[in-house]
């Protein structure tokens, strides 16, 4: 038989606890309970919240939820597959609002700003990425593309891809982003061999590459403010 709040004590129901306190007030638990709705069997809805949330031991909490697929969720015992995409849509709603309010007023020319527009695209990621963003003089983003995928090395960034695109979008500087999935934003000798070789070849082309920002878990190593660049 499947435990919904019905069974808890009512001092421990999510929805009660919501309009007594505010949804700040409910704990990750709580807030995955209230989207669950029902438990399993042997199991509140609330002990399958809290079991759902350390699913991945390495990234216990929502972040470990959103790095599994949707075929990984349906498949823990007393999700399937219509709580399953329910939880991988309301994960995407939050990272789409995140972005959103990062981007309200953001200016390319900043690191800071940059970081943390692409923060929660960058940091979820398993594999290392290089997304390259295209801008004009004034430094308003024409356009952005994942140009790689996989680790991050000199041999295999070709700056004649990257500097093909931003001829394409007649971008006058560029900027790259790529992210470090074990969280530590620090460059690699690779890192700095590879912005060497693009920033060489953007001097050719009259391209400024303005800025290299490597992502971690909530925090960011811009080349032009360590002054790599």
């Amino acid at each position: 038989m499947n435990k919904n709040f019905s069974s808890l004590p009512r001092e421990e129901r999510p929805y009660e606890r919501c309009m007594q306190h505010g949804a700040k007030g409910l704990s990750d638990r709580e807030l995955l309970a209230v989207l669950l709705r029902t438990g399993a069997r042997g199991r509140t809805v609330l002990e399958l919240a809290g079991d759902l949330l350390k699913t991945v031991p390495e990234k216990k909490g929502f972040t470990g939820l959103r790095r599994m697929s949707l075929e990984e969720l349906s498949g823990v015992y007393g999700i399937g597959k219509v709580k399953a995409v329910q939880i991988k849509c309301i994960l995407e709603l939050a990272r789409r609002m995140s972005r959103e309010e990062a981007g309200e007023g953001i200016c390319f020319r900043t690191p800071g700003s940059v970081a943390e527009y692409y923060m929660e695209d960058l940091r979820h990621k398993e594999q290392e990425v290089l997304l390259l963003l295209m801008l004009n003089q004034k430094g308003r983003l024409l356009r952005e593309k994942y140009m790689f995928k996989g680790t991050v090395n000199a041999s295999v960034i070709s700056p004649r891809e990257i500097f093909l695109e931003a001829l394409s979008a007649r971008a006058v500087q560029i900027i790259l982003l790529h992210n470090h999935p074990s969280g530590d934003a620090h460059p690699s000798r690779e890192d700095l061999s590879v912005t060497k070789r693009v920033q060489e070849a953007g001097e050719l082309l009259g391209i400024r590459l303005t800025d290299h920002i490597v992502i971690g878990e909530h925090t960011y190593v811009s080349f032009r403010e360590e002054n790599y660049l």
